[in-house]
């Protein structure tokens, strides 16, 4: 193994947890996320060439994760509908209170009716904390479509938790 390919498999290593949070915000599940973040360490293996700069392995990585959804989701045609409890635990501890988890239940519900692309920004802007000159750079957009995506994904997300409520109320009355 050469000293290059060395420090890149190092690399890789350290944005695993990255990577694998990155794919269970997309996917909302943790066997898909696993085999998501499988599928893009094994793509970028076998591209390792294409890497021009090495200090943007974390945005190369989410690229190739990012498409390799993508991909994933043209093959199955459908949209996950069930986002499993164990995407709770990588998120900031609800603590004890059941309301609060179940809040955080409906949120990513709602999250999972996003298309890719709205689900991509907002899971960099909101979760990885990435500016969005940053966003834009690593998805190849220019900031303002960052910008509107985010805006977007937003309202679809207070819609979707609207109506959520709205159906939670009309069943609690029934």
């Amino acid at each position: 193994m050469s000293a290059r390919a060395g420090r890149l498999s190092a690399a890789m290593v350290a944005q695993l947890p990255a990577l694998r949070r990155y794919a269970l915000g997309l996917t909302g599940q943790r066997a898909s996320a696993d085999d998501l973040v499988q599928d893009c360490i094994e793509r970028a293996l076998r591209r390792l060439a294409s890497l021009d700069d090495e200090s943007r392995i974390g945005a190369w990585l989410r690229t190739i994760l990012f498409n390799a959804f993508v991909d994933d989701r043209r093959q199955l045609r459908h949209r996950v509908d069930i986002v499993e409890t164990e995407f709770l635990e990588t998120l900031p501890d609800p603590g004890h209170d059941p309301q609060r988890r179940y809040e955080l239940q409906q949120v990513l519900r709602a999250a999972s009716t996003l298309t890719a692309q709205h689900r991509q920004v907002l899971i960099l802007v909101g979760v990885e904390g990435l500016s969005y000159r940053e966003v834009a750079e690593e998805i190849g957009v220019p900031v303002g479509t960052v910008m509107s995506r985010l805006a977007r994904a937003r309202d679809q997300l207070r819609l979707a938790l609207d109506a959520g409520g709205r159906q939670a109320g009309a069943a609690a009355a029934g």
